[in-house]
């Protein structure tokens, strides 16, 4: 689907196409064509349209700086990441691609993002906050970063509450949830920050171009330093995390090394009982009790006597 935003006098009008028939895009000064789950037919329009070389798939994908961003005489391409979460509520990074052509910004995402919908509502609602697609694409790396830093805000505070759960409630710890809401978290930071790395890759691109005038240059530096505070807030959280798991581990090691302890005692307490045991099961020919009425009954009170006494004494040396 492909939604066109173009300026006439004072307003703006949107307007979606299904396909690339019957499309008149000569009735104002585009502002924004926003391609979403593009089909080729629609990408190929695009291409021949404005002369544009609009990355592939497997482009869009690549790490490299050169694959990221690219400026030629006419046109800027960015790919970057946006965060997001599956079906599953599973969070990823895709990849979305930037196009600035003589002041018209193309989008091309194969998900659907919120904040594309809130950026096309302000561009409806204030059209004279728009320009052009630079006041664009400025605008949408600022409400992405705020969105990321609500992110973060949340994920700090869920950090310091499994912080207080591991060291404060260590005797009613759900090993299970701890380590699966210790998994999330840092898989959150670690999305976070990739994505966080990647817009801040690519504004540092742009506040290098003389395709950028100076306004939205002084909006750009303000969101690379928002995003710069965010990259050393990711570094504390997952040092946080990193800790939590430390102090995890280590009061896992405390819980098995206490039932070590008590298997071990064990142990060591039934081993009198057995050896007494194993000499009055011999059935000596001359064993003095073999004949006695009592001595059953006095074999079972000396290995009772016998468990219980190490075990008191491993209490007074404090080892159990």
């Amino acid at each position: 689907m492909m939604n066109v935003f173009m300026k006439k006098k004072h307003l703006v009008t949107r307007e979606s196409f299904q396909s690339t028939e019957n499309i008149n895009l000569d009735e104002g000064i585009i502002l924004w064509i926003d391609l979403l789950h593009p089909s080729n037919s629609e990408v190929s329009y695009i291409a021949k349209t404005y002369m544009l070389d609009i990355p592939t798939k497997e482009e869009r994908e690549e790490i490299e700086q050169s694959a990221r961003y690219w400026e030629d005489s006419a046109s800027i391409t960015i790919n970057t990441y946006f965060l997001m979460r599956n079906s599953q509520l599973e969070l990823h990074n895709q990849t979305v691609t930037f196009i600035l052509y003589k002041g018209i910004l193309f989008t091309i995402r194969y998900n659907e993002f919120r904040i594309f919908d809130e950026i096309q509502q302000r561009v409806l609602a204030s059209p004279k906050n728009f320009g052009d697609g630079f006041d664009l694409i400025s605008k949408i790396f600022e409400v992405r970063v705020e969105k990321d830093a609500d992110m973060l805000e949340s994920a700090g505070k869920e950090t310091s509450q499994l912080r207080r759960n591991v060291v404060f409630n260590e005797n009613n710890l759900d090993h299970d949830a701890i380590l699966a809401n210790l998994s999330s978290l840092q898989e959150l930071n670690m999305a976070l920050r990739d994505s966080l790395f990647d817009k801040r890759r690519a504004i540092t691109a742009l506040l290098k171009s003389d395709k950028v005038d100076m306004d939205v240059k002084k909006n750009l530096t303000i969101a690379l330093k928002d995003i710069n505070s965010l990259v050393e807030f990711t570094t504390v959280n997952m040092n946080v995390l990193d800790n939590i798991q430390s102090l995890f581990t280590s009061q896992i090691n405390v819980e098995q090394n206490k039932i070590i302890k008590v298997f071990t005692v064990a142990t060591m307490a039934m081993m009198p009982p057995t050896l007494i045991g194993t000499i009055y099961g011999m059935n000596f020919k001359h064993m003095p009790e073999l004949t006695w009425e009592f001595g059953y009954p006095f074999a079972i009170i000396i290995m009772i006597i016998s468990t219980i006494l190490p075990v008191i004494y491993f209490k007074k040396k404090g080892w159990l």
